[in-house]
């Protein structure tokens, strides 16, 4: 066993993790995927050599400080949990690249997490979010950003320096309006603003000329709206409705 390389646990009724789990010091991926863990014992700190670890659908309320020793994680699934707050610690994950944290119940990040450099895709939907951390504008890799279902008002101007985002998700949340700098995304391919209150968007949404697909049912435009927002954009495919 010592020199196992991947475990699944998928699907059983695992309500704890045995603290031997640290002994696999050659694990490189760890599923522990629709189960009750409410906690991780702080042994998972000396896997050395996972890349991957997926917690999906759990009853997790909280991190242990020992996940930041896994210096070598790429991937990190925790949706479906009940988290509310994230262990400073998570900003040492200098290896990271996925982030998934949808349908929990967080309102706010650590300032760390604008210390995962390589971070490439960040999932935050379906959580209580009424602003969006200004952390996140530090993470000049990330290329997917999901923040539907949240209770956000405003998109802060410094989304702008996100100059490698592709897909930007903002559906489900209650924005009336969105800065200027969203035309400095010059790389983005995907814009989700469905079930806002949007009555305008910016010129400046001319600007995104990569843009392959922008969604915007059921917010408040006028048909006049709709058709200066198609000018802007003639070679996106635009959904009203």
């Amino acid at each position: 066993m010592k020199n196992l390389q991947a475990l699944e646990l998928n699907n059983n009724q695992l309500k704890t993790l045995s603290k031997e789990i640290g002994q696999l010091k050659n694990l490189q991926r760890l599923e522990l995927n629709n189960n009750q863990l409410m906690t991780l014992p702080e042994e998972i700190g000396q896997l050395k050599n996972l890349q991957t670890l997926n917690l999906w659908n759990n009853q997790l309320m909280t991190l242990s400080k020992e996940i930041g020793q896994l210096k070598n994680l790429q991937e990190l699934y925790l949706n479906y949990n009940q988290l509310t707050i994230l262990p400073n610690e998570i900003g040492q994950l200098k290896n990271l690249q996925a982030l998934e944290l949808n349908n929990n119940q967080l309102k706010t990040l650590s300032k760390e997490i604008g210390q995962l450099k390589n971070l490439q895709r960040l999932d935050l939907g379906y959580n209580q979010f009424k602003i969006i951390p200004n952390e996140i504008e530090q993470l000049q890799n990330l290329q997917v950003l999901e923040l539907n279902n949240n209770q956000l008002t405003t998109l802060s101007k410094e989304i702008g320096r996100l100059q490698n985002l592709q897909e930007l998700y903002l559906s489900y949340n209650q924005f009336t309006t969105l800065p200027e700098e969203i035309g400095q995304l010059k790389n983005l391919q995907v814009l989700e603003l469905n079930n806002n209150q949007l009555k305008t968007l910016s010129k400046e949404i001319g600007q995104l000329k990569n843009l392959q697909r922008l969604e915007l049912d059921n917010n408040q435009l006028s048909s006049e709206e709709k058709e200066r927002i198609r000018k802007l954009l003639p070679k996106c495919q635009i959904y009203f409705e």
